[in-house]
Formats: C-alpha cells, sequence, structure tokens
C-alpha cells in the first residue's frame, strides 16, 4: 500500500528543518485487519510529533511486504490477522533483519500466546484495551531498544513459561511424580536407574523453586499437566474414561505413555 508523500504531522518551520525533523520521528508500521482500529491507531500515531506512520497494512502478507518496501523503526502487529499471522510475519521479518523492533497489539493474553510473540522476537506486547499513553511510551522504549511487556502479562508469562524450562525427560518425570509414582516406579517406566530419577526430580524442583512433593502435585494441576486428583478426566482402576491430555504431548519425546488408562 503506497501512501501519500505528505505525512499525518507535516511539520511546521522551514523546508530545511522539515526535512531535519521528518529524519528525526520514529517511523512506524501499522498492521491490523479491524479497518476501524487501523484507522484509530494510525490517528493517534500521526498526532504525535515525533512519530511518523509511514505504512498500513490489512493482513499479515501486506505487513510482511511493506515492511520489506519501508523499513519502518518500529512496526505495530496484531496478533491474528488473515494470510499470515502476527507469530509468522515476526518470522519472516526477522530472517532478513534480526534488530527489527516489533510490538504485538492484541487482544488476546494467555501465557501462549505471550510467549509465542516473544520466542518469535516481539520487543514489547500490548492488549488493545491499553491506555493512548502506554502505547506511545511503548513505541518509544522499543525504538530506543528496550523491551515493553506490562508487568502484570510478564507474571503470566512467567507463568506459562516454567514449564518449558524442563527438559521432555523431566517434563515425563513431573508427570508420573504429579500421578504419585515412586522413584522407583518412575525408573521402571522411562527405563532409568532410581538414582537418574532421583536427579530429575530434583533438578525440577529446583527449576520450578518447589519444595515437596505437595508443591510439584499442586504445580501440575494448577498448569494442566495432570488432572486433578477425582476429576472425571483422571482415569482410575479398570478405567474406560479417555486418557488426560497433558503438557506430556507439547514436547518431544518424554518416554511415558500420554495417561495411565
Amino acid at each position: 500500500m503506497k501512501r501519500s508523500s505528505k505525512p499525518r504531522n507535516p511539520p511546521s518551520r522551514s523546508d530545511h528543518e522539515g526535512k531535519s525533523s521528518l529524519a528525526d520521528k520514529i517511523r512506524i508500521l501499522i498492521a491490523d485487519d479491524h479497518t476501524t482500529v487501523l484507522a484509530g491507531l494510525a490517528s493517534i500515531i500521526g498526532m504525535q510529533p515525533d512519530m511518523l506512520v509511514v505504512a498500513e497494512a490489512a493482513n499479515g502478507r501486506q505487513s510482511v511486504d511493506l515492511w520489506r518496501k519501508h523499513r519502518p523503526d518500529v512496526t505495530l502487529l496484531d496478533l491474528r490477522m488473515p494470510m499470515l499471522d502476527g507469530v509468522g510475519v515476526i518470522d519472516e521479518i526477522r530472517k532478513e533483519d534480526t534488530s527489527a523492533r516489533i510490538i504485538i497489539l492484541t487482544t488476546y493474553d494467555t501465557d501462549n500466546e505471550i510467549y509465542r510473540a516473544i520466542k518469535a522476537g516481539a520487543k514489547g506486547y500490548l492488549l488493545k484495551d491499553a491506555r493512548r499513553e502506554e502505547l506511545l511510551d511503548c513505541i518509544r522504549k522499543v525504538n530506543r531498544g528496550d523491551t515493553c511487556i506490562p508487568q502484570a502479562l510478564v507474571e503470566k508469562l512467567a507463568a506459562g513459561m516454567s514449564s518449558e524450562t524442563l527438559t521432555g525427560r523431566e517434563l515425563g518425570v513431573l508427570t508420573l511424580l504429579a500421578r504419585g509414582k515412586s522413584n522407583k516406579e518412575i525408573g521402571n517406566i522411562l527405563g532409568i536407574s532410581v538414582k537418574t530419577a532421583e536427579t530429575h526430580r530434583a533438578h525440577i524442583m529446583h527449576k520450578l523453586n518447589l519444595h515437596s512433593i505437595t508443591d510439584l502435585v499442586l504445580y501440575a494441576v494448577r498448569n494442566g499437566i495432570v488432572a486433578a486428583p477425582g476429576s472425571v478426566s483422571e482415569p482410575t482402576g479398570s478405567g474406560h474414561g479417555h486418557c488426560e491430555p497433558t503438557l506430556a504431548t507439547r514436547v518431544q519425546e518424554t518416554g511415558i505413555p500420554p495417561a495411565e488408562c
């Protein structure tokens, strides 16, 4: 999309000074598939004396094309867009410039969405209900090379990422421990020694900052690694219920069955 050569916030000084001031502005690409949101963001940003909207994209593929054309200082990106989602856009851009400064602006605040965006390389993550001043401040911070994630989202991200720090084997051991298996039973199931099972258990407790098996079980239940005791999704006995979905299925081979059915 080719924008008008006339900026949204033209300089009020002399031509020479005006050209100089344009060079000092933060050049921003905005991408959102909702026309009203796109226009609103462009209007807010365009009124700032230190910012200039250089392009507006309505889908993920267009976002990548316009980024290549304009090479903006900061890209403001919706997470869910047609043709290519926000994470896909980040991946495409960072293949060409690993230092690209990208902010995700979305309505989604789940730990998985935040984690995917940050892991892909986003430098900022804001919700669309953020105050105008918060948005503008975030753009300036990211332009300076800082990261910008509200504390509430940082806490949610930390909670969601804690299990990601575990290796596939450790996650398998955690799952079995939370199901009440002893170190000897875990060793038999995974084909490892009791000593190795104990070592994995110690590493898990340290990584997750847990201090007892009770803490470990509560952590596993809260994070969906195992179902809560008595839950219909946790089969018992001969069990004709379905197997529980666990985080073990989200990593490479853990060496354990998905559930003890």
